[in-house]
């Protein structure tokens, strides 16, 4: 006679589960119809393959243009990267805040009533739209709103609104490959020879030297 290699307690096992399938499939009953709905959902599971984006992108052509501004002051060209508008930061923003979720939808509230909020400032101060005022004067009034600790209660609208901007500006701008340059970030390519291992300067930043 030869020992089996199952265990006693997996035996068990297989037991229970049969009797519990056999509990649930009467005798009789038909089997079970096929699946027929497509269950991918495309908000949950977007398809890689294409650039369709599966949602409505709610920004005017208006709001864009002044957000292409907006987002190379806050991230002009330099020798290593590009500007944020010529790499599309400001149509992310159109995706981004017309994603159906709700911290999306809280965006769109804040940025779209944020443009608006900033073409009618510049107007009171210069009797035009944020587009129609020179680089200066738009500096000027980004410096106004930068910080919410020093803005003035009347500018505490435009300060959450650009706070909200400088993020998601960011977040949009460094996650494009054309910017990985200027973070040191090199990508998965190949090294030649043996692996040279951390940086003594990382090493010391962490603390670990010696470890």
């Amino acid at each position: 006679m030869h020992e089996s290699n199952i265990s006693r307690r997996s035996i068990f096992k297989l037991v229970a589960a049969a009797s519990a399938a056999g509990s649930l499939a009467p005798v009789g009953a038909e089997p079970p119809k096929p699946l027929t709905r497509h269950f991918k959902n495309p908000l949950s599971d977007p398809d890689y393959t294409t650039k369709q984006i599966p949602w409505d992108l709610p920004l005017e052509a208006s709001e864009l243009a002044t957000l292409a501004l907006l987002v190379d002051l806050i991230m002009p060209a330099d020798e290593s990267s590009p500007a944020a508008s010529a790499i599309g930061v400001h149509d992310f923003l159109n995706e981004w805040v017309g994603a159906p979720y709700a911290e999306n939808r809280e965006d769109h509230d804040t940025i779209r009533g944020g443009v608006s909020w900033i073409n009618t400032h510049t107007w009171k101060l210069h009797d035009k739209p944020f587009a129609a005022v020179t680089p200066d004067q738009q500096t000027a009034i980004l410096d106004s709103i930068c910080d919410a600790s020093k803005a003035p209660p009347e500018l505490a609208y435009g300060a959450r609104f650009f706070k909200k901007l400088r993020m998601l500006t960011l977040g949009g701008y460094y996650t494009h490959p054309a910017t990985w340059k200027s973070l040191g970030y090199v990508g998965n390519v190949p090294i030649a020879g043996p692996y040279p291992g951390v940086p003594d300067e990382i090493i010391k930043i962490l603390g670990l030297e010696g470890v």
